[in-house]
């Protein structure tokens, strides 16, 4: 089985359209049909059923697509790591992070770790939680960091930050004459929400807040990125609900952050690692995150 076999797999698996994935790869079709031939001879099996209408997977198709993209994730973190030691790094942590983690804690990690271990150099990749998930129990990354703390067997979840969870209001809105926003005054507005297909723990987070109050949320759109969020709220479409250190991120001027009436609501990050014996390099990494001084690190201005 060679590598061409199974970029060519990939493409028709992610496709389901001989034509469109020979495009995509810029060969012919008939040559890809050959390729995709010789690799379901190589595996005894078929991969693809074909008819005039319609490519789809067989079931050991689908299981080879599992295993598929993780072989080209290890072969370019394999490229990383040459990369790397040619660049006078002895070592290397890969760190991924999922879920729309807030930001607030990871400049300073960051700088931490350079100052301190300038010799490891530390890599990120932004993932989605099961991908942030398989990645850890297969080695691809080292440890990852996630809103979410359901995780399965086999990962250890430790709660690594806490972030407040605010109301970003857009600057000409009824609720700004709270200094602290009631949650049933929030909740008689719409509500743009990040999206728990893409945002998973956050949204868990969010739900496991909004169900203790008995009005129903007026949820207008879910999005993937806090951006699009603070540039809704700037155009006064709808109220956001996220952690202090997104808002404070925001490069919308119309946002201003107003913080919950009552006992501030809490969103934890946490730190995900296999649940082995860890690496000098990151033992070192799991204390640092220990100790990291949330009050250095948030620069939001409440206005009142």
């Amino acid at each position: 089985m060679e590598l061409r076999h199974l970029r060519c797999f990939l493409a028709v698996a992610e496709e389901l359209h001989f034509a469109r994935a020979a495009e995509r790869l810029h060969v012919d079709q008939s040559p890809l049909s050959r390729t995709i031939k010789e690799l379901e001879e190589e595996l005894g099996t078929r991969l693809f059923v074909r008819t005039t209408r319609s490519t789809q997977l067989t079931r050991a198709g689908r299981l080879l697509l599992e295993h598929v993209p993780r072989v080209f994730a290890a072969l370019e973190q394999a490229r990383d790591s040459v990369k790397s030691a040619t660049n006078g790094y002895h070592g290397q942590l890969r760190i991924a992070l999922s879920d729309g983690i807030t930001p607030s804690r990871l400049p300073s990690l960051l700088a931490q770790c350079r100052e301190e271990d300038p010799e490891v150099e530390v890599r990120l990749f932004e993932v989605p939680l099961a991908q942030q998930i398989k990645g850890l129990h297969d080695d691809l990354y080292d440890a990852g960091f996630s809103m979410a703390d359901g995780v399965g067997d086999g990962i250890l979840v430790t709660p690594a930050w806490e972030d407040e969870l605010m109301v970003a209001v857009p600057a000409r809105h009824p609720v700004l004459a709270f200094k602290r926003v009631p949650m049933e005054e929030v909740l008689h507005y719409p509500l743009v929400l990040g999206d728990p297909a893409v945002c998973e723990g956050h949204a868990r987070q969010i739900d496991r807040i909004l169900r203790k109050y008995e009005l129903e949320p007026l949820i207008v759109q879910h999005v993937a990125t806090f951006d699009l969020m603070m540039t809704l709220v700037s155009a006064g479409l709808a109220l956001g609900l996220a952690g202090t250190a997104h808002i404070a991120s925001s490069r919308e001027s119309g946002v201003v952050a107003r913080p919950l009436a009552g006992k501030p609501p809490m969103l934890t990050t946490y730190l995900l690692r296999r649940d082995a014996e860890l690496p000098e390099m990151l033992d070192r990494f799991i204390e640092r995150v220990a100790f990291i001084d949330s009050e250095n690190d948030l620069s939001i201005t409440r206005c009142s």
